[in-house]
């Protein structure tokens, strides 16, 4: 079976431990899967994507690394286990800009890498490769897309109450924690992206498509933005799977809800599965899986299932997978 993940972050890095478990697989590492007959491939936000420094961090495809591959710091969710912070130090003690944004030491080694790979004129499907072969994560991981696309949002100056001014994604949810209301939210750059390497060719392969309870704006939904991936979904044999990040109208983590009220949706689950819409009208889901708290949500045209859907241990998550395979039809066997 071929199952295909639209990602983020934090969140779908662990909806994706919970895919591997649910295959049969080890959760960490690629242990096993050159003999599985299952291929998973998450197509990954490349829109939080930013250069600081000098080097080009991607945030949602290192945290998949670095958590499928054993390397992630469990607690914070991001970065690396067991980092140092010496160069953020003597950055800080220079007054180096941006100061609201942390790089760690071992995690500055891998942004070294991506960013010597592309000015050598790599694309950075390839450079994800090549990094993957060190993290060995079990899931093909492949950006969105190879062009740069930048998020980023239109907010009240903080010092200038009277004024606007647009912000790197990054820089409205690390330094501002996503308290300055957004007036608007765009993927710079996306209306002339093009899909990564084999991006359509596995929406077009795919047995079924699942999305991750990953934030529907600027993670699914940047994916979602690039031309070309949404008509795949459409027109993909398989059947297209969601997982609501919203339970009894809170967000499932992170600031989803702030996103959500910048592009005028509500933070409900039923509001999100309309924002998606049924394939058969024109959107692209399915299925809609949301919480228990959430059974009466209807969404027209899809098939809506109230499971529990808190990620609260690899085994909750792999539950969660099976349930959505089962709205998708598919039996593992």
């Amino acid at each position: 079976m071929k199952i295909v993940v639209l990602v983020g972050g934090v969140g779908g890095a662990r909806f994706l431990l919970g895919v591997k478990t649910a295959l049969g697989l080890p959760a960490i590492g690629s242990e096993g899967s050159a003999e599985s007959p299952h291929e998973i491939t998450a197509l990954v936000n490349t829109g939080d994507d930013v250069w600081m420094h000098g080097l080009r961090i991607c945030p949602d495809l290192d945290t998949c690394m670095y958590t499928l591959g054993g390397g992630i710091d469990t607690e914070r969710g991001w970065g690396h286990a067991g980092e140092t912070w010496t160069v953020k130090e003597e950055l800080a003690a220079y007054g180096a800009e941006p100061t609201w944004f942390g790089l760690g030491d071992k995690d500055i080694a891998t942004h070294l890498i991506r960013s010597r790979m592309l000015r050598a004129g790599y694309p950075l499907s390839q450079v994800t490769e090549a990094l993957c072969d060190r993290w060995q994560p079990g899931v093909r991981l492949l950006p969105m897309s190879d062009d740069r696309v930048e998020t980023h949002v239109v907010i009240d100056d903080p010092e200038q109450p009277d004024q606007q001014k647009a912000v790197h994604f990054q820089e409205w949810w690390v330094r501002y924690r996503a308290g300055v209301p957004a007036h608007s939210i765009v993927a710079v750059g996306n209306d002339e992206a093009k899909p990564g390497p084999g991006v359509l060719a596995a929406l077009a392969e795919a047995d079924v498509v699942l999305f991750a309870p990953s934030n529907p704006v600027v993670s699914v939904g940047t994916t979602l933005g690039v031309p070309g991936v949404r008509d795949a979904l459409r027109k993909s044999r398989a059947k297209v799977v969601g997982v609501s990040p919203i339970i009894g109208g809170k967000a499932l983590r992170g600031m989803a809800d702030a996103c959500l009220t910048a592009i005028g949706v509500e933070t409900s689950a039923e509001a999100v599965g309309r924002h998606y819409g049924a394939r058969s009208e024109g959107g692209v889901l399915d299925g809609w899986l949301v919480a228990p708290e959430d059974h009466e949500v209807k969404v027209p045209g899809v098939d809506v299932r109230a499971v529990p859907l808190l990620m609260s241990d690899v085994d909750a998550t792999a539950d969660m997978v099976r349930a959505a395979l089962d709205v998708a039809g598919v039996s593992l066997g």
